[in-house]
This record gives C-alpha cells, structure tokens and sequence, in this order.
C-alpha cells in the first residue's frame, strides 16, 4: 500500500502471530470499542491517576484499531461486517471521549458549557461515520478492501488521526483541558467539512 501511515505499518508486523490463531478480526474491533469506552469513562472522574491511565487505555485502544483490517487483510477475511463494524467503533470512541472530557471538565474553565461542547464533538464524531460511509459509497470502491475508507489527511506517513496519541502526554503534563476544548472543536469542524463535500456532490449531480 502507497504512503501507508506507521502505526498501520507497526500493527502489520504486530499482528502477524495472529494470523493463524483463533482470534478474529471482529474480536479485535470489539476489544478496541471496550477499551475506548473504558479509557473515556476513566476521564469523567476528575481524578488525576484516573485520568491518566484513561488516556493510556484510549490510546493503546486507537492503535489497536489498526489490528483488525491488517488481520482481516493477511487472513483474507475481509468482509462488509468488519468494514462497519470499524467505522462504528471509531465513532462510538469518538464519541464517548468528547462527551466524558465534557462531562469531566464541567467545573473547569467553561463551566456547564463543557458539557455542551463535548456533546457537540461526540455529535461531529457520530455523525462524521454516517457522511464517511457516505463519501466511500460516492468513491465507488469496493466494500471491503483497503481502499474503502475515506481515511484522514496525511503527510510523511502520519494522519491527521494521529494526534490522539498526544493524548497520553498531554494528560500527563496536565494540558488535557485545552486539548479537549481544541480537538472538540476541530470535530465539528472536520464534520462540518464532510457535509459541505456531501452537499457539493449532490449539487454536481443534480441536473
């Protein structure tokens, strides 16, 4: 694969003593949302060692959102379940750390207002799969293969996904709020971004 990013390059090798175990591409996803959703809930406590063993656990989790395509792809069992189910899991984590920050920083600097603002990133982080999937049905690849997805901005092998590996550093030096303010607001506009190429597409096919 052309450019392909480095953690997906490091999950390849990673996975390859999988290949012929009983594990299966569908568990890993599994594993991957329940160790997001973990990582999240960890954040809403307010407690610093909490925190940051949140943050750990989310990240490990988004690396390991590379393992089940590279296993479905070295099994050859790639399938249109495993295609949703991926997207799915990224947006339900998403999600569900946008909302936990918020909730978490409720007595920070924007008060209630944090709330509002992690519901309005868990929101873009939703929805986001609804117009990805969208935009890979416009693509007109085929489901399944690793050309499907729409994938992220990228450069010198790092996507713009890639930030949330800061995620663990960050909480641990204690600049995790403006983080969240930050990356908050750049999920809506990412979404934002979505829907104006849907609309755009739509204008160019109609007559």
């Amino acid at each position: 694969m052309k450019n392909t990013p480095w953690d997906q390059r490091l999950a390849r090798i990673l996975i390859r003593p999988l290949v012929n175990s009983p594990v299966t591409p569908n568990l890993i996803s599994a594993i991957t949302l329940i160790g997001a959703l973990t990582g999240a809930g960890l954040l809403t406590v307010g407690d610093s060692t909490l925190a940051n063993w949140g943050a750990a656990v989310f990240v490990l989790s988004r690396f390991l959102d590379h393992f089940d395509g590279e296993l479905a792809r070295e099994q050859g069992t790639t399938s249109q379940l495993g295609y949703y189910l991926d997207y799915a899991s990224g947006g339900i984590g998403y999600g569900a750390l946008f909302l936990c920050l918020g909730i978490g920083f409720r007595d920070g600097v924007l008060g209630p207002w944090a709330i509002i603002l992690g519901a309005a990133g868990a929101a873009g982080a939703i929805l986001s799969v609804f117009f990805n999937l969208r935009i890979d049905k416009e693509n007109a690849t085929e489901i399944g293969t690793e050309n499907d997805s729409v994938g992220y901005p990228a450069f010198a092998g790092f996507e713009l996904e890639d930030g949330i590996y800061l995620l663990a550093p960050i909480t641990w030096f204690g600049y995790l709020e403006p983080f969240f303010i930050a990356a908050a607001i750049s999920a809506i506009l990412y979404t934002a971004g979505k829907l104006v190429h849907i609309l755009s597409f739509q204008n160019k096919k109609s007559p």
